[in-house]
């Protein structure tokens, strides 16, 4: 089996965009359209902006992976915002039972995706500060 990764050019090589996005597409097909008439306003629209969030968020962060404030709030913001669909996704599940076992699926992947991103964040802080620190000479002694 092959393990060697293939680099990544945008951000859609991102395994978390690649998930995100999936799971977004499902959410939006899948579970939004099954909820109650009464929740259209409240849980159908928190769900649907916070699940097409979380791709988003990636893809603004990595046109700023440069600036590293800049990628690192986005990648927050994108981890609160999967966060907040795992919240919403439980309580499809568990107050309408709607899809129990895609919704716990569902669960699953932004839960991965919250991880995947804070140690996106994390490994790329590190990187970061190895790329950029001046390397040490005899003269700084």
């Amino acid at each position: 089996m092959n393990n060697l990764k293939k680099p990544i050019r945008s951000f859609l090589d991102l395994d978390v965009y690649q998930g995100a996005y999936k799971a977004s597409i499902i959410v939006l097909n899948k579970i939004i359209p099954k909820l109650p008439k009464e929740e259209r306003f409240d849980l159908a629209d928190q769900l649907r902006r916070s699940a097409k969030a979380v791709p988003r968020l990636i893809a603004e962060g990595y046109s700023k992976r440069h600036q590293k404030r800049g990628f690192q709030a986005l990648l927050d913001d994108a981890m609160e915002e999967s966060n907040e669909t795992i919240v919403s996704l439980s309580h499809v599940k568990d107050a309408y039972r709607i899809e129990i076992e895609l919704c716990e699926e569902l669960i699953d992947i932004y839960d991965k995706a919250s991880r995947q991103l804070y140690n996106l964040s994390f490994a790329w802080m590190n990187f970061k500060e190895r790329r950029y620190t001046k390397p040490k000479t005899i003269y700084d002694t």
